[in-house]
């Protein structure tokens, strides 16, 4: 059945801001606005593999549904497609028009520097190393491995198997490695470097974007991406238990020990170092970086310096600051807030936490500072919700805010 030529425009935008991960609440919120703006009556409804949308005239109404994988964050694709609904919202661009805007967003996303990517993922491993506490030579080797995390993503655009199974197989891979560097370096922090390698797939931003939907009263979508962040964390965790099952039995590998040798001061130079990493990942725009960076260093010093009321005071309060500051700095650039709340959000979210949890829990591999891990990862995802709730965050309709 052909799509009416009035409608298309509005289910390509619905399709666009699906790819590149937007969560459900702020898809149909985007979508409604533009509808209402264009005079069109319409309602909709985006679930993680397909979108609904309804569309109604005084004589009949018109009911499309669209399955669509399941889409990947893509913060500088979001910016470009939200420039682009406000054109169309204030009949800047033509609806003929739409679709090869759309179609030069989706040709920007694909143009990837690999240079920048195997630093970012380097350095990404390497700035998590720093925060969690390390030592040089785990440091170092970090960002061997890394690089090695993008040599398999590199591989997945060349292979559907690899594609399939690439949790498992890169947590597996790395996990080798690090047991055979620690037979020649007895220091090096095995349990660690894994995490700090495979940190930008641990779902502790998939798991608190769910919650924010089931909190938004988007139950079914926020519930289906609850249990696809929860499945993707289990099948990371496979992979380094089979990885350590098999190198235990050929060698000795010790994780009861881990050495951190680097001064203090010097671990809080992996937050800036984690939040630029994340530009390329994430592909933000270079208009946008110096205040996603900016955003994410708020979010790291207000836990730091609320860290004497508890993490979920200050996580709390950290949510709170890191909405008000995406807030002034999207009016400032024009750019909307949640491209700087979700890099402000991602150093706050407690994927690292449950793996180190999981750790704790199945390998009685004790990780240094990690205490009641469990505790922590359900106070920090109560103080970032709390914080986006009381921010009101899910009460706002207008994409123009957000």
């Amino acid at each position: 059945m052909k799509i009416p030529e009035k409608y298309r425009f509005i289910i390509e935008l619905g399709k666009a801001l699906h790819t590149y991960g937007i969560p459900s609440y702020k898809i149909q919120s985007y979508l409604t606005e533009v509808a209402s703006n264009k005079g069109i009556n319409a309602s909709f409804m985006d679930f993680p593999t397909w979108i609904n949308y309804a569309f109604y005239d005084d004589d009949e109404s018109y009911n499309y549904i669209e399955c669509v994988p399941p889409g990947s964050l893509n913060l500088g694709a979001f910016s470009r497609v939200a420039e682009l609904s406000k054109k169309v919202i204030n009949s800047e661009v033509d609806s003929n028009e739409i679709s090869k805007e759309l179609s030069i967003i989706h040709q920007k996303t694909k143009r990837v520097n690999h240079l920048y990517s195997i630093l970012a993922y380097a350095f990404a491993a390497g700035g998590f190393g720093l925060i969690i506490g390390t030592n040089w030579t785990s440091f170092g080797f970090s960002l061997l491995t890394g690089s090695l995390v993008y040599l398999m993503v590199f591989l997945t655009s060349k292979s559907k198997y690899i594609e399939n199974v690439f949790e498992p197989l890169s947590a597996l891979f790395i996990t080798v490695i690090c047991c055979l560097i620690k037979q020649v370096f007895p220091e090096f922090n095995v349990v660690l470097t894994i995490l700090a390698s495979i940190i930008i797939f641990v779902p502790g931003l998939g798991i608190t974007i769910a919650l924010e939907e089931i909190t938004s009263k988007n139950l079914v979508s926020g519930s289906a991406k609850l249990f696809d962040a929860i499945i993707l964390l289990f099948k990371q965790f496979f992979g380094v238990l089979l990885g350590l099952g098999l190198m235990k039995s050929l060698m000795d590998v010790d994780l009861a020990h881990n050495i951190a040798e680097i001064p203090k001061w010097i671990s809080f130079l992996g937050i800036p170092v984690l939040s630029i990493t994340l530009f390329p990942v994430l592909q933000v725009r270079k208009k946008d970086m110096f205040f996603g960076a900016l955003t994410g260093a708020i979010s790291f010093s207000i836990i730091v310096l609320l860290s004497g009321f508890g993490i979920l005071i200050s996580t709390f309060i950290g949510t709170l600051t890191v909405v008000g500051a995406s807030v002034l700095f999207g009016k400032i650039s024009k750019t909307p807030k949640t491209v700087y709340l979700i890099q402000g959000i991602i150093i706050l979210v407690p994927g690292s936490k449950s793996f180190m949890g999981i750790s704790n829990t199945f390998l009685n591999s004790p990780i240094a500072g990690s205490g009641n891990i469990f505790e922590e990862v359900a106070f920090i995802l109560m103080g970032i919700i709390g914080g986006l709730l009381f921010a009101g965050t899910f009460r706002e309709k207008s994409s123009s805010r957000d």
